[in-house]
């Protein structure tokens, strides 16, 4: 097993840490040169995927962290989904109307089944909606449809949603990935072994180990091509570019340190797929905590952060200053917003002026970062400590499990955590989810803690307006709010990047990097060229 690569001291200069990851390269280098020259057995009928943490639960009801959600994009079928453009297109429900803004008709497909045989009906698509609408089960999706009043199931092939009022985003939160049709008589351990009617069908999940997947042959769109998908977890990005290094790993997705590619792209059995990305990484702050409280503390960490050099010299280029969590190709971005270049004498005015002034060894106020254990991650930490050290802010880092991670932010139990939002800020709604007052976790993913009356109101009208002109507008208010308010303040769009087994060819990644590519993903070495629009 190589040994993990030291992430840089506190205490580094930034020459020393540039010495440090530069080290880390070389001997990441050596680590391939030095391995056998043997590849592992290629299967053409089963890829190996390695991803960096546990699904933390395959449930797609329950299922809100990056991993599961991506699984279950290929395990369960929904109402509708999105092609790599954001535009939705049926997917288990042939067709849709809606009669008037209150209310949807889905007609769904005929002869849809589920893995195990069972007809899919508009009765399964009831008491999914209807489950996840209970307060007793606990779903972190609730809120999502709190406007759903009730859900009708008139006939087998056909399902109405009746709202209480407008909902832009409606179809949105029944697309693929946010929401998977579960079975009605699913059982009280339904996450252990999940039943959907997606392209491939689950085998086994064993714990921080692998989750594993066989195609459906009975899948109403045809069966993948792939016989098995084998999601193997595991966290180290050294051992995951030695796995593809040696051939046991077949791909990874936005997965590893950036220094790591140009080196895994010299490999002759390798080749990396880029295209730009809308995953955007982001700092979250706890406004329950006195210290961050403070907003101008909140604009000192932004302007004490120099963004441009993190992306250049750890990204290696490969990601885009965000300056709000809308993609800058969205149609409801607003650029007129407070932007955060890189100004360590406005930081230290803004602490000064503040009240935190410098003590005897230039500390002013000491912060705690909850990272993931990840080594890019915490390189991005320590970057950030050596940043704001200047700023006198003294940042301690606490490296944590994902899960762990995850559950802290949920519990409000941090300062500041550095998290990354996949696929979700590719709609507008994502700004009641993340800064409502309404939706403080357990409800919704305000781990901010954040409330202010204007962007409840604007959020609200938002989530209702069906005029793209009139939404545009609202959105364009709540981005300016929220940029100087800064409750989490967003970092870069890392691009989608996947570094994979050369005869793969050129893969059909979308911007949030997720895994719907391995449907339509051809074995024998040849990648069928189907988009997902083209998929009737």
């Amino acid at each position: 097993m190589p040994r993990r690569a030291k992430a840089i001291s506190p205490r580094a200069t930034p020459r020393q840490s540039k010495r440090r990851v530069l080290a880390s390269i070389c001997a990441l280098t050596f680590t391939f040169l030095a391995a056998s020259c043997h590849s592992a057995p290629y299967d053409p009928n089963s890829l190996t995927l390695v991803i960096e943490s546990n699904p933390a639960n395959l449930d797609p009801r329950f299922a809100t962290d990056g991993p599961s959600q991506h699984l279950d994009s290929l395990i369960f079928s929904s109402l509708v989904e999105r092609d790599n453009q954001m535009v939705l297109h049926p997917d288990a429900a042939e067709s849709w109307e809606t009669p008037d803004p209150l209310t949807y008709i889905f007609h769904l497909r005929h002869g849809v089944t589920f893995h195990d045989g069972q007809p899919l009906t508009s009765a399964d698509v009831q008491a999914t909606i209807d489950f996840i609408r209970d307060a007793k089960n606990h779903s972190p999706k609730r809120a999502t449809y709190r406007h759903v009043t009730a859900v009708d199931a008139p006939d087998p092939s056909t399902v109405i949603f009746h709202l209480s009022e407008p909902e832009a985003s409606f179809l949105w939160n029944l697309s693929r990935g946010a929401f998977g049709i579960v079975p009605a008589n699913a059982a009280a351990n339904f996450a252990a072994h999940p039943i959907g009617s997606g392209p491939f069908q689950f085998v086994r999940q064993v714990q921080d180990d692998e989750v594993v997947l066989t195609r459906n042959e009975n899948y109403f769109r045809g069966a993948p091509p792939l016989q098995t998908v084998r999601a193997r977890i595991v966290p180290d990005n050294v051992v995951r570019a030695l796995e593809l290094r040696k051939g046991s790993a077949d791909v990874e997705i936005s997965s590893l340190s950036p220094d790591m590619i140009p080196v895994l792209a010299k490999q002759p059995t390798l080749a990396v797929t880029k295209k730009p990305g809308t995953n955007v990484n982001y700092l979250g702050f706890n406004l329950n905590d006195p210290i961050l409280a403070r907003r101008e503390v909140r604009q000192a960490l932004a302007y004490a952060t120099d963004r441009a050099a993190i992306i250049r010299y750890l990204l290696h280029g490969q990601a885009r200053i965000a300056e709000g969590l809308l993609p800058p190709n969205h149609w409801a971005y607003e650029p007129d917003v407070t932007h955060y270049a890189a100004d360590n004498a406005r930081a230290v005015k803004l602490l000064e002026d503040a009240g935190f002034h410098a003590q005897p060894d230039g500390t002013r106020l000491h912060l705690t970062l909850k990272t993931s254990t990840d080594e890019q991650a915490r390189l991005i930490a320590a970057a950030l400590q050596q940043q704001w050290r200047a700023a006198g802010i003294a940042l301690e880092i606490r490296p944590l499990e994902f899960a762990t991670l995850l559950s802290d932010a949920i519990k409000g139990n941090f300062q500041i955590n550095l998290l990354r939002w996949v696929g979700a800020n590719n709609d507008p709604d994502i700004f009641e989810f993340v800064y409502s007052s309404a939706r403080i976790p357990p409800d919704g993913a305000n781990r901010a803690r954040y409330r202010n009356a204007q962007v409840d109101a604007l959020t609200a009208q938002i989530h209702s307006e069906m005029d793209q002109e009139k939404r545009r507008a609202l959105c364009s208010q709540v981005q300016k709010i929220v940029a100087a308010d800064l409750p989490v303040f967003p970092l870069w769009f890392v691009d989608a990047v996947s570094v994979h087994r050369r005869s793969l060819g050129d893969l059909d990644l979308s911007p949030s990097g997720d895994f719907d590519f391995l449907a339509t993903l051809a074995p024998n070495n040849t990648p069928q060229r189907i988009t997902r629009s083209a998929i009737p």
